[in-house]
């Protein structure tokens, strides 16, 4: 779940504008996909160098980074649905009176005094974030936590995992170091987590798999593949068409 750890420790710059950049890559930080720098890639009949062929990715696989982390689990964004759908509307340019239409809420007055409420969260936010900043320095009894999966879904305490104990489950649960052996799916749904977040370590970022395959690779873990299959897809690892003929990691 190396993009997952990539995309919590991004910056505010860097996630904005949805990628990385290292020394010799371009990197997504909503899907993993990397362009390497000093290639020119083709797309549609022209040819673009590395770092704006990484936008137009961004534009063709997740339509906007606006629109990726708006759809991400409010529990992550920590908006209300309501908040949700007023912010859907500003982005797409509407104004007050245009929104209050739409949604059916009160009046223009009443949208205003949402904006307010918005602009009062964003405040309260960056204050946060430098006060979280500043902490880094001075906290040095800060346990390092597993990455929260950007997809991830019930978002709750079963996510308070330290690596310590990450390495320790891994350890307990796995038949040796390669991970590619499970001993048994544990109980606990901690436990379970991080087993269902290293088995998405057997499939590609960007490839859809027919059941008959997910099948094979699971079964090659454990027995009971048609559980692991059913918890990857509970816990928001894996996505699948309604007919159950393709699956796929989600970004």
């Amino acid at each position: 779940m190396e993009n997952a750890e990539m995309f919590w420790n991004a910056s505010q710059d860097e996630l904005k504008q949805g990628y990385i950049e290292d020394e010799n890559q371009y990197i997504c930080l909503l899907c993993g996909t990397a362009v390497q720098k000093g290639i020119v890639y083709p797309e549609d009949g022209v040819l673009y160098e590395a770092k704006r062929y990484m936008r137009i990715h961004i534009e063709t696989a997740h339509s906007s980074v606006f629109e990726y982390l708006i759809d991400l689990d409010k529990k992550l964004t920590g908006l209300t649905d309501h908040q949700n759908r007023l912010l859907r509307l500003f982005y797409q340019g509407k104004n007050d009176a245009e929104v209050q239409e739409e949604t059916g809420i009160g009046s223009a007055s009443t949208i205003r005094n949402h904006r307010f409420v918005l602009k009062e969260k964003e405040r309260q936010a960056k204050l946060f974030l430098a006060m979280m900043e500043l902490l880094k320095d001075k906290d040095q009894h800060a346990p390092a936590f597993v990455p929260l999966h950007h997809k991830a879904r019930m978002v709750d305490d079963r996510y308070n995992v330290t690596k310590d104990e990450e390495t320790a489950i891994l350890k307990r649960y796995f038949r040796n170091d390669s991970m590619d052996a499970l001993k048994t799916f544990p109980p606990k749904e901690k436990q379970r987590l991080i087993i269902l977040q290293q088995l998405t370590n057997h499939f590609d970022n960007d490839r859809k798999y027919e059941e008959k395959e997910i099948n094979t690779i699971l079964a090659a873990v454990y027995d009971d593949h048609v559980l692991l299959r059913r918890y990857l897809i509970e816990y928001g690892f894996l996505d699948r068409k309604p007919d159950g003929s393709q699956y796929w990691l989600k970004k």
